[in-house]
């Protein structure tokens, strides 16, 4: 009488449809981003459209950096901003830096962040952008050594402020299911 032992199960994680579909979950944030900015770059005739890229970068770093840290890390944030900067024509360098203080601060306060209401989370990234806008004209004024009207900052913070909860909508809906599809 021989004994008949079942197959031996293979780890799906060594299956290549498995490791391909980890990849693309992990890549999703920084390609969203990255999508995201090309299409505000095509001329659409939107008002202030100009604006919107940056408050879409900003929101975008902010929600992927607080919700999925591992997917936004600072070598990915600095990619972006780089990317940011070129298609932007702004001074080099400039959303770079913006976008990696985000990122730390974000990262500081995680822990907190995570468990309090989206309205707090939203209270705190209408700060963060107001400064942003702040230091970007701050910054820019400098490297041009004029004083610059202060209404494109403005309309800059105000559009990031406003813009985010679409936005953590959408990424939120998409979070749950990159997570809700990789326990399957």
């Amino acid at each position: 009488m021989a004994i008949n032992f079942p197959p031996p199960r293979r780890d799906p994680r060594s299956d290549p449809w498995h490791q391909l579909d980890a990849m693309a979950r992990a890549a999703f944030p920084v390609a969203a981003t990255v999508l995201g900015l090309l299409a505000l770059a095509v001329p659409l005739g939107l008002p202030e459209q100009a604006a919107l890229a940056p408050a879409f970068l900003f929101a975008s770093v902010y929600f992927w950096s607080l919700f999925r840290p591992a997917a936004m890390t600072p070598a990915l944030v600095f990619a972006l901003g780089l990317f940011a900067d070129l298609l932007g024509g702004g001074p080099l360098g400039l959303d770079v830096l913006l976008l990696l203080l985000l990122c730390a601060l974000t990262r500081r306060w995680r822990r907190k962040l995570a468990r309090w209401s989206f309205l707090l989370v939203w209270l705190v990234f209408s700060g963060f952008a107001a400064a942003g806008a702040a230091l970007s004209f701050a910054l820019t004024a400098l490297f041009s050594l004029t004083l610059l009207p202060p209404a494109p900052a403005l309309v800059e913070a105000g559009l990031a402020i406003g813009f985010y909860p679409l936005l953590a909508v959408l990424f939120t809906r998409a979070h749950r299911s990159l997570a809700a599809d990789a326990e399957i």
